[in-house]
């Protein structure tokens, strides 16, 4: 990881950008990028980390940002990843999750830059259900297919839901309790992914880490799932409230898959640190590839302790 001594994070102020930021704060120069300033001057006091203004959908404020701080890394986190929102506004999410990637795709290779990784998630994998999911593989696909054509080297890691992240579940039904004791859920019988932000953070690591494998792949983890229900119902045991079930949104399916059929011959397991990990090559069909899709219904689940874990330890900054 020493080879990298400048490293911009798109989307750098945002939940897991402050997070990355702290944990690679002592083995590069850190540079956060966002297009909110007052989230910037928030996310510089928090982290100790330089902080720029930057529009990703606006090629030429990449390109100055990109030239004012000549990384060797960029990690492109800079999302819009709300999936109702996107639904309804699917310009915003097409302009910031495709465009945007496209520009920093371009101005990483007119500048030089080493390595690009970008920062997906499981909505990404097939069968797809909704904007963001698409804008996400889209992101996916330009970066993977990138890669080998210049010298910047590209890959993406693919997430589940990061607990307690800027907009997610935990801290919205977080406001809901605290106005009425009431937790609302479009979904009680759905399955997702969960994981921490430290895994969350760890998986990038680990990218880094072992670009020369998985450069031009998506390198993914095993990871826990839960039944909403099951959440829910730890948190009012240990917290305190009632839940209710509320109307769905737009574009919500009932599982998530981390691995889609599509992929399975694509994609091998790899370990690192003693952890599994799945290896994405979208154009290169794998020797011993995976024998059965990886989704948040057959996934193991977490239990009732690992819940109550992730509901009681809860960042003190999103």
């Amino acid at each position: 990881m020493s080879k990298y001594e400048r490293v911009l994070i798109t989307g750098g102020t945002g939940f897991l950008g402050k997070h990355l930021a702290i944990a690679l704060n002592e083995k590069a120069e850190v540079v956060l990028t966002g297009r909110n300033n007052k989230q910037n001057f928030k996310a510089k006091s928090v982290t100790g980390c330089e902080v720029m203004p930057m529009d990703v959908s606006n090629i030429e404020s990449v390109r100055d940002c990109v030239a004012e701080v000549n990384p060797d890394l960029i990690i492109h986190a800079a999302a819009t990843k709300f999936v109702d929102l996107s639904e309804v506004m699917p310009m915003e999410c097409i302009d910031v999750n495709v465009l945007g990637s496209q520009n920093v795709a371009r101005v990483a290779i007119d500048k030089g830059v080493k390595s690009v990784i970008g920062i997906s998630t499981d909505k990404a994998a097939p069968p797809i259900r909704n904007i963001y999911g698409m804008s996400k593989a889209t992101m996916e696909r330009i970066f993977c297919s990138l890669d080998a054509k210049t010298d910047t080297s590209f890959a993406c890691v693919r997430y589940g839901n990061v607990a307690w992240s800027t907009g997610s579940v935990l801290p919205i039904w977080k406001k809901m309790y605290e106005v009425n004791g009431m937790l609302r859920s479009t979904g009680p019988d759905m399955t997702r992914f969960f994981f921490t932000v430290d895994d969350a953070v760890q998986l990038i690591l680990t990218a880094m880490e072992n670009l020369n494998d998985i450069r031009g792949k998506i390198l993914s983890r095993n990871m826990k799932s839960s039944l909403i229900r099951n959440i829910l119902d730890v948190w009012v045991k240990e917290i305190g409230g009632k839940w209710e079930t509320m109307e769905g949104r737009p574009g919500d399916r009932l599982y998530e898959c981390l691995i889609g059929e599509l992929e399975l011959e694509y994609t091998r397991e790899v370990i690192y640190k003693n952890i599994k990990h799945y290896l994405i090559s979208f154009n290169s069909k794998v020797e011993n590839p995976l024998k059965a899709v990886i989704s948040s219904d057959n996934a193991e689940r977490l239990t009732d302790d690992e819940i109550k874990s992730i509901l009681m330890n809860a960042p003190t900054e999103d």
